[in-house]
């Protein structure tokens, strides 16, 4: 893995922050998932049909890999933020419907345009 200098700014949009309460991440484990995408913001596995989503594995604090969570991102550059879309529990769900991969990026994409 190629070292890298600079961390990519990250940005934990509305619906990212709802998903994070809702699956009962703490503090610590909101930042520890900011610090990894900052630093790795091509991290985890391209979802197919979002235009570059990306799903990243993370362990939940004392549950392991196995017991953790998936974060959904979107990166599309280094010149551009990495946008946290989602997290949920593993357990939850397996991954996003094709639905709810495109209503998260509408979501977010508007709004970060015309700032």
């Amino acid at each position: 893995m190629p070292y890298r200098l600079l961390m990519q700014v990250v940005i934990e949009t509305p619906d990212y922050l709802a998903s994070a309460k809702a699956a009962g991440l703490t503090d610590d484990e909101r930042r520890a998932i900011v610090d990894y995408v900052a630093q790795n913001p091509d991290g985890g596995v391209e979802m197919r049909g979002t235009g570059g989503a990306r799903k990243i594995r993370f362990a939940g604090r004392g549950k392991g890999k196995s017991g953790g969570y998936w974060v959904i991102t979107f990166y599309a550059g280094i010149d551009i933020p990495v946008f946290l879309l989602s997290v949920f529990s593993k357990g939850e769900k397996a991954n996003l419907s094709q639905a709810e991969r495109i209503e998260s990026l509408w979501d977010i994409f508007p709004e970060a345009l015309l700032r």
